[in-house]
């Protein structure tokens, strides 16, 4: 295969902490840094969430523009993708980083269970969401912890709730959610590429050690990859992962593997339909 593969490394998440992992990027100067080093290891997407003081997740859209603009200022061109996830706020909240308008921002379009709650998105919050991206030009990426979330941005993307081919991430090894299944995960390709076209861009997201099997599962198919300390801390169950940048370059090779070149950030903002900035 020749196209491109888009990484996208999801710097921090709302869970793991320090005592976790020390690598864990917390402060908005730790999560530039901590970017800046994964860019250079090739990845062009930063799926970013921010956490107060005490390490606990947060919404407050002052500091997601704080980390925007030194994203920005020294990661230039990376997308930057803010999080609207229901761990950091709760109804609007989760949208108020919007008016920013980021390149992207994550958008689940339906509910599912995660290890100790329901993780809720009514349909009305769904709608209101995707509306703010509208008005604010922020490209959509569709997290689907469900088959039903395919078919739902599908349905939002012929109403024209969603402006461009969607974008849609599969994510599994959630527990209570979707595992990592191959079979699962070969019939979301192929309702993706059903519903949307055989040229619509998809990725996938495992969690925990299935990271490293949906980087390999993603690559070998045609999809884009996402890693970083969000989703795991670990690069195996002895050893703790040293940085996010150590991920990125472990999916690398994973691209090298399968003869992938890995998507510069101008590829990723055309792949991805984005507008493009001028450094």
């Amino acid at each position: 295969m020749t196209s491109p593969c888009i990484i996208c490394v999801a710097i921090t998440g709302s869970v793991p902490t320090k005592e976790d992992n020390p690598a864990v990027p917390i402060t908005v100067k730790e999560q530039i840094d901590s970017t800046q080093e994964a860019f250079e290891a090739g990845a062009s997407i930063a799926h970013c969430h921010v956490r107060n003081d005490d390490q606990t997740p947060s919404s407050d859209p002052e500091r997601f523009a704080a980390l925007k603009a030194g994203l920005e200022e020294y990661c230039p061109g990376m997308i930057v993708q803010l999080s609207t996830g229901g761990r950091s706020g709760a109804g609007k909240d989760r949208g108020g980083m919007l008016p920013l308008s980021p390149d992207m921002a994550s958008l689940s379009v339906g509910s599912n269970n995660f290890p100790t709650r329901v993780y809720e998105n009514p349909p009305e919050l769904v709608d209101w969401l995707a509306a703010e991206m509208v008005e604010h030009d922020v490209k959509p990426e569709i997290e689907a912890f469900d088959l039903s979330h395919i078919l739902k941005a599908a349905d939002m993307y012929a109403k024209g709730q969603i402006k461009k081919l969607p974008y849609v991430q599969f994510v599994m090894g959630v527990k209570n959610a979707m595992p990592a299944d191959r079979e699962v995960f070969s019939y979301y390709v192929q309702t993706v590429r059903r519903l949307l076209g055989a040229e619509a861009p998809w990725c996938a997201a495992g969690i925990g050690a299935n990271q490293i099997i949906l980087n390999e599962w993603a690559i070998s198919n045609g999809g884009h990859a996402r890693t970083g300390l969000e989703d795991n801390v670990r690069l195996d169950r002895n050893t703790l992962a040293a940085s996010n940048a150590v991920l990125v370059k472990r999916t690398v090779d994973i691209c090298n593997k399968y003869e992938r070149p890995v998507a510069t950030w101008r590829e990723a903002r055309n792949i991805l339909e984005l507008r493009q900035v001028v450094v």
